[in-house]
């Protein structure tokens, strides 16, 4: 099967207008800032990420990781993929959190000892290098300012922290920055971080690689070892991202979904439902049976991830997964009017991780575009913050498989690509992704763990049904990752006769307590240069325009 192809080249365009959605507001208007001075969507792209690490701590920071999914303009657009996932260090191994023959689930969520080496300084100097207009002190200014002078928490800040409340008060530091007297920040109370801010001054000034090197990577080793972890300088000075081929996969009409490849398993996944719903009828189906058929896509799909893992250790069977004859065996096996249990399918292990991260898009006038999604993992990471630096580091450890029994309940194979080694990356479901025909331009991406996937899907085909991008990121939200068994909705996603309808074809129907995810989108109409943007409802994101 062939993955990718070229897209005839036609009379573009170019945006009227260039947007810049992310999850917060501070973060969109940093990246509007470099565009006015004359950055292009990278530029921007570095600017709200940086801004992010300071108005977002639970959600993403220099102590993190993400992939960023980048579009250049020229006569025939190019496309090309930075994986700056987090790295395990060289000490670690499969049997990291096992306590006396058991799996300490803790220790790889909370503490040093949960933190893989970061890769988002690293990401700021090869987009930099590579991609970028400004030099980084530019594009920095905006989140140093942020992180010097403060802001203003929020509601959504407030909830976050009061998840994760118990971890941050037993970590010093990270209680002195992050709450107000041990306790949740009252709203309005504002968060200044003068440690980050130099932090950040000394990656402008210095470079990314400052971070990694030097005395800087020794004051990150001497706190990570002290509080019982097992970082190493050469952790850090081998740390390194790689640019990879991004996956191009044809649909129908002339379009070609770009999205993740591994180790984001959410790109195969979504790009194995578009292509099991192209050869069913979703579009005409009524509500209660196009989620019938939305949900088994996603089941097979779900299945199918658990046995990939980081390209640099493992063989992933991406073509394997992507070939016609696999997508049409498991489309032929979806029936009409019965849902398909899971334990009939051939078993593959469940991916677990934290289920908040952040993402945001960007397009600018010129029709460069970057979808970067980008994590700490659990919300405020590891909740451990290295003194005098600002810097809260990650939990993406608990990515890895820890436990190969436990994970491999449904079997081996998935937990097996997926297991604890010395400088691996962890499979994740991060998964920024494109879509682009003749006419138009798409980028879409989201938060949300394991559900990023089927997010991604369910947005993908509110455009592919002709709907507006705030539909897009609005549409109600249904959910199955294969195992368990369940078919989960958002509050009011399905009405009571949609449920029935579904308990009658065999589906467990599980309603979720909360809304979830928060999506960032971008559109743009190339015969008229329209572009537009929206946020979810859901977040308190901003879309905004230059």
């Amino acid at each position: 099967m062939v993955l990718c192809w070229v897209l005839v080249a036609t009379a573009e365009q170019p945006p009227q207008q260039a947007y810049v959605s992310s999850a917060h507001p501070l973060a969109s208007a940093a990246g509007i800032t470099v565009l006015k001075q004359g950055g292009n969507a990278v530029d921007a792209a570095i600017a709200v990420t940086a801004a992010l690490a300071v108005v977002e701590p639970y959600g993403s920071g220099l102590g993190g990781g993400g992939f960023y999914l980048l579009r250049r303009a020229a006569k025939t657009a190019d496309y090309h993929f930075l994986d700056a996932r987090e790295r395990a260090p060289l000490a670690a191994d499969a049997d990291l959190y096992r306590v006396d023959g058991v799996i300490d689930p803790l220790l790889s969520l909370n503490g040093a000892l949960a933190a893989a080496i970061p890769g988002i300084p690293a990401a700021l100097d090869a987009l930099t290098q590579q991609h970028a207009r400004l030099p980084l002190a530019s594009n920095l200014a905006p989140a140093i300012a942020l992180a010097r002078d403060g802001f203003a928490i929020d509601a959504v800040y407030q909830e976050r922290a009061s998840w994760r409340l118990a971890a941050l008060q037993n970590n010093p530091e990270s209680a002195r920055i992050f709450l107000q007297q041990q306790q949740i920040p009252k709203l309005g109370w504002t968060l200044r971080q003068p440690d980050l801010a130099a932090t950040l001054t000394m990656l402008a000034t210095q470079g990314g690689q400052s971070f990694y090197q030097g005395a800087f990577a020794q004051t990150l080793v001497d706190a990570v070892q002290h509080a019982g972890g097992i970082w190493s300088l050469q952790d850090l000075s081998q740390y390194h991202v790689e640019w990879r081929a991004p996956l191009l996969v044809p649909l129908a009409q002339q379009r070609q979904l770009i999205t993740a490849p591994p180790p984001s398993a959410g790109g195969i996944a979504i790009a194995q439902s578009l292509l099991m719903l192209q050869r069913l009828p979703w579009q005409q189906a009524e509500p209660a049976q196009r989620a019938h058929y939305i949900t088994e896509v996603l089941r097979r799909a779900y299945r199918d991830r658990g046995l990939l893992g980081d390209p640099d250790f493992v063989s992933n069977p991406t073509q394997a997964l992507l070939e016609r004859a696999h997508i049409v065996e498991l489309a032929d096996s979806i029936k009409v009017d019965q849902a398909t249990p899971s334990a009939s399918l051939a078993p593959s292990p469940a991916l677990h991780e934290g289920d908040h991260t952040t993402h945001f898009a960007v397009l600018d006038q010129e029709g460069n575009a970057v979808a970067a999604t980008l994590s700490l993992n659990m919300m405020f990471g590891a909740a451990f913050t290295v003194p005098g630096t600002g810097v809260l580091l990650n939990d993406e450890m608990d990515d890895f498989a820890a436990d190969l029994e436990g994970s491999n309940a449904y079997g081996l194979t998935g937990s097996a690509a997926n297991k604890i080694q010395a400088g691996k990356r962890p499979l994740s479901s991060m998964s920024p992704s494109f879509i682009e025909g003749p006419n138009d331009f798409s980028a879409f991406g989201t938060p949300g763990g394991s559900r990023i996937p089927s997010m991604n899907v369910l947005a993908m085909l509110e455009y592919l049904d002709g709907q507006a991008p705030q539909q897009w990121v609005a549409s109600a939200r249904i959910h199955h990752q294969y195992l368990p068994d369940v078919l989960g909705f958002e509050p009011g996603a399905l009405t009571a006769a949609q449920q029935q309808r579904l308990m009658k074809k065999g589906h467990e129907l599980k309603e979720l307590t909360r809304n979830y995810g928060n999506q960032q989108v971008l559109w743009w109409q190339k015969d008229s240069g329209h572009s537009a943007a929206a946020s979810d409802p859901r977040g308190h994101g901003a879309s905004l325009h230059h």
